[in-house]
């Protein structure tokens, strides 16, 4: 179970992110969806304790983020590509990933195995570094390696953009894999509203930092989504 409680955080004396509560249950594959700056990345970061909250807390499993370690021996996240190693080969990447969580080589051959249609040729066995792929194919690497060791959290920020479409579609089947399996608590946000509808149970809407709606995936839910988006403002608030 993560819980988010009287979650703020304000730059400047400019609140970007407001959530009174929100728990999302383990297992819950859940998709945040909002225009830009809506707070979705600021949400991410503050439960990865990439940055402080102005007030409040979230719980990762009965762990405070902010005042405990442990929480990350099973969650795994993919923002940027900041969070790569640019001077390594993918390989030497997610050996690196991998002696982190004490997976044993073997367990990662097995899973790089499985994702060879995801890769499609283009990430492993190429003898460069990271820093010198495309965007998109550091991307593949960064969500392919919060796969290594089968954390129970994974959060993902925007995971279908700088993708081509063959990949979006393989990466899509990949994430509705592990939603329906309901051991992996699954976090994606995205603009692709198709996309996400499709591997989310549960879609969260944030506007100016703010859950404006939280609705479980049905038939509609797409067409209810982006009813709503059609009808917004330009989302001018910092996220």
């Amino acid at each position: 179970m993560i819980h988010i409680e009287q979650l703020s955080k304000s730059y400047s004396g400019t609140t970007v992110l407001d959530i009174e509560r929100l728990q999302i249950p383990s297992g819950t594959a859940l998709g945040l969806v909002g225009n830009n700056g809506a707070g979705k990345t600021t949400l991410f970061s503050c439960l990865l304790d990439l940055i402080k909250p102005t007030q409040g807390q979230i719980t990762n499993q009965d762990l405070r983020v902010d005042q405990s370690e442990a929480w990350k021996d099973f969650t795994s996240a993919f923002i940027d590509e900041s969070f790569l190693i640019g001077y390594l080969t993918p390989e030497e990447y997610f050996s690196f990933i991998a002696s982190l969580r004490a997976v044993p080589q073997s367990e990662v051959d097995a899973l790089m195995l499985e994702l060879a249609p995801f890769f499609n040729g283009e990430v492993l066995g190429q003898k460069k570094y990271l820093r010198d792929f495309s965007k998109g194919n550091q991307k593949k690497v960064g969500i392919a390696a919060t796969l290594i060791g089968k954390p129970s959290v994974v959060v993902l920020d925007e995971p279908f953009a700088n993708l081509d479409p063959t990949t979006q579609f393989r990466l899509k089947d990949l994430l509705k894999k592990i939603a329906s399996q309901g051991d992996t608590t699954l976090l994606v946000s995205s603009h692709d509203l198709n996309h996400v509808t499709e591997v989310c149970k549960r879609i969260v809407v944030l506007s100016k930092g703010q859950v404006v709606q939280d609705l479980e995936t049905n038939p509609s839910t797409l067409a209810e989504l982006e009813n709503y988006f059609a009808q917004q403002a330009p989302d001018a608030s910092i996220g």
